[in-house]
């Protein structure tokens, strides 16, 4: 491309790879023994190998996912205990190797550069919880669950010890996954905070891009309107140009997305002139030629 050639650019994950190393995310995905083939396979060979790290959660350990067994058996009521016991193995485990945790689902799509991107403006260090924000049960709010939501290190620790100490909230028991960790969330006084760009559309979504983009099918949708922090937006103001996740993703979909976001280019179009400048900036500050010994003639 002649843009990267006139930044003497090699290869266009330059700044991708390095906000890679300054926004370190660990991924923990939900899955079953049965979705392996169907499913948790083709999120690791598309969006979480992207991830600094990652694991999936299960009923069956599985050194080639990986997945750990966290659950003795598989049901929709076990969500949050498979939720709980994956934030207790990130803590355990990778806690001091991570700036955010993300919770995912084997159907969720992530674009994690633009995860990276998002969570770039905030600080691991204070209590923060992130995603598609729905506004009822919980004072605060709580994340949809299936559009994934991302926790600070900070907010972990906090998370895990209302765990661990059985803060009202924080315990074992069924109910609503995503429900369960916003009430966890706000007993720990970790914050929700809003995922909107600078447009104010949103970047985690409940849905596929095409049912997310369709006004007649999000309209039909009462829930989401009904729960949805934020007014719906139709068209193509769905989504942010960042958006960040997709739910019920096929794996077909999956690779798809792959496709069109990391492959496909328009030729003569540069869609972001801010991420030019940004990949200039970087550019510039390592090629910088190293500062002339005195001592050397």
């Amino acid at each position: 491309m002649f843009v990267f050639w006139f930044l003497g650019l090699r290869d266009d994950r330059m700044l991708a790879d390095e906000m890679a190393k300054r926004v370190r995310v660990f991924a923990v995905i939900l899955t079953m023994p049965k979705s392996k083939e169907t499913k948790a396979v083709h999120v690791k060979a598309t969006w979480a190998r992207r991830f600094n790290g990652y694991v999936f959660i299960s009923s069956e350990e599985d050194t080639h996912l990986p997945s750990i067994r966290a659950v003795s058996n598989e049901s929709r009521g076990i969500l949050w205990e498979k939720t709980r016991q994956g934030l207790l193995y990130a803590y355990k485990n990778h806690f001091n190797d991570y700036d955010f945790f993300m919770k995912a689902d084997d159907d969720t799509y992530v674009i994690v550069e633009n995860l990276r991107f998002v969570l770039s403006k905030l600080n691991p260090n204070k209590p923060i919880l992130m995603g598609r924000r729905f506004k009822k049960y919980v004072k605060q709010g709580y994340t949809s669950g299936g559009a994934g939501y991302v926790i600070s290190r900070a907010a972990l620790k906090l998370i895990v010890d209302g765990i661990n100490n059985e803060v009202n909230g924080c315990r074992k028991g069924g109910g609503a996954e995503d429900v369960n960790l916003g009430a966890c969330a706000e007993a720990v006084n970790v914050t929700l905070v809003d995922s909107l760009d600078e447009h104010e559309q949103e970047v985690f979504h409940p849905f596929p891009p095409a049912y997310m983009i369709d006004k007649r099918l999000m309209e039909a949708t009462s829930w989401v309107q009904s729960f949805n922090y934020f007014p719906i937006k139709t068209g193509l103001r769905c989504c942010s140009d960042h958006s960040v996740s997709f739910h019920y993703v096929s794996p077909t979909e999956m690779y798809t997305l792959d496709y069109l976001i990391y492959h496909l280019h328009p030729y003569g179009i540069a869609r972001d002139m801010e991420q030019y400048s940004a990949l200039l900036k970087l550019r510039n500050n390592l090629l910088q030629p190293m500062r002339e010994d005195p001592d050397l003639g």
